[in-house]
C-alpha cells in the first residue's frame, strides 16, 4: 500500500517484511512494482506468517487492523508492539470522526500535522512523522517545456475531492500534462514509471496539484526536490509548505491560480528561482535523514 511512502520507510534501517498471498492481491501484493527494493524488504505469506517471528506490527489499512491481524498473526503475535500509520485525513465528517484505532497500546503514526489536527484519535498515543524523500534518480529542473506538470492517479474516477473539476477548469486555460494511471481517459500523457518521474518532471515549468482534500502528495515533494515551483489550492498541509511569490502560489480561487501559472510560463527565470526554493525547503523538512531519525524513534518507542 502506497508504495512510494512504503520504499522510502524502508530506507529505516530494519527488516521489513511484507505480506503476500498466492493471488499478489491489492495490500497483499509484496514487492511489487518498479521500485528498487532493497535487501531488508522480503515477503511474508499468509499462509506462513503465524510461524515467523517479529518485533513490531504495522498497519496501514482499516480492514488489517479490525480484521486480519486476528485471522493472520498468533495471539502472541496480536500483542507484539503495534503502529498504525494513517495516510489520510479523515474522508468522513472533517472534524468530528473517531479513529477507528482506540487504544493506549497502539501508537497512532499520522503523516502530516493536518492530519493529526482533524481525526479524533481518542486514547491512542499519536505521532507525527512528516514525509521524507529520496529521488529514485538523480533530476534537476529545467523547464523547458512551457506547460505544467499534474501527477494525479485515476483523477477521472475520484471526483471533487482529488479535483477533476478543478483540473479541467485550469486545464481549458493553460496548457498542462496529466500523469498517473488512467490518465488517458481524461486525455492526459499516461502512467511514468516511479524512477522516471523525476526526469519528466523536471522539465516542466511548475507542478499544479488540483487536490481539495487530501494529506501532503509525496508527488509534491518529489517535485520540489527536483526543482519545480508549486500552483494548489490553499487547503490542508498544502498550507505550511507553500509561501506565495517564494516557493509558488496557494489560494483558494481557480481563477488567481490560473494567472499565477500563467505568469510561471511568460517568465521562466521567475519559474526557476522559485523552483530553487521549493528544493531548498524540500531538502530542509523532507530529507530522508531526518525521516528515518522520526521512525527510528517510534520504534524505539512501542519496543521500550
Amino acid at each position: 500500500m502506497h508504495g512510494n511512502y512504503l520504499y522510502y520507510l524502508t530506507q529505516v534501517p530494519h527488516d521489513f517484511y511484507l505480506v503476500t498471498d498466492d493471488e499478489r492481491s491489492v495490500h497483499h501484493s509484496g514487492r511489487s512494482g518498479t521500485l528498487p527494493w532493497g535487501p531488508n524488504v522480503h515477503e511474508a505469506h499468509v499462509n506462513r506468517i503465524r510461524d515467523m517471528e517479529f518485533d513490531v506490527v504495522l498497519f496501514q489499512s482499516r480492514e488489517a487492523y479490525e480484521r486480519e491481524q486476528f485471522t493472520l498473526l498468533s495471539p502472541a503475535q496480536q500483542r507484539l508492539p503495534r503502529i498504525y500509520l494513517e495516510h489520510d485525513p479523515p474522508q468522513e465528517h472533517p472534524t468530528n470522526t473517531h479513529h477507528w484505532v482506540n487504544d493506549q497500546n497502539v501508537l497512532l503514526v499520522h503523516v502530516t500535522p493536518f492530519n493529526a489536527l482533524m481525526w479524533d484519535s481518542r486514547d491512542s498515543p499519536t505521532q507525527v512523522i512528516e514525509h521524507g524523500v529520496r529521488l529514485l534518480q538523480p533530476a534537476r529542473y529545467s523547464g523547458e517545456l512551457v506547460r505544467g506538470v499534474v501527477v494525479v492517479n485515476n483523477l477521472d474516477r475520484r471526483g471533487r475531492r482529488l479535483g477533476a473539476d478543478v483540473y479541467q477548469a485550469a486545464a481549458d486555460q493553460v496548457p498542462l500534462t496529466l500523469v498517473g494511471m488512467g490518465a488517458e481517459r481524461s486525455g492526459g500523457h499516461g502512467e511514468v514509471p516511479n524512477h522516471e518521474l523525476p526526469g519528466f518532471m523536471a522539465r516542466h515549468r511548475f507542478f499544479f496539484n488540483p487536490i481539495r482534500y487530501t494529506s501532503l502528495g509525496l508527488s509534491i515533494i518529489e517535485a520540489m526536490m527536483v526543482g519545480l515551483p508549486i500552483v494548489g489550492l490553499a487547503t490542508t498541509e498544502l498550507v505550511t509548505v507553500v509561501r506565495n511569490g517564494e516557493n509558488g502560489f496557494v489560494d483558494t480561487r481557480i481563477d488567481r491560480l490560473v494567472d499565477a501559472m500563467q505568469r510561471l510560463l511568460k517568465h521562466p527565470d521567475e519559474a526557476r528561482r522559485m523552483g530553487e526554493e521549493a528544493r531548498r525547503d524540500a531538502q530542509e523538512r523532507f530529507g530522508i535523514e531526518r525521516f528515518i531519525s522520526d521512525w527510528q524513534q517510534a520504534l524505539w518507542r512501542v519496543t521500550q
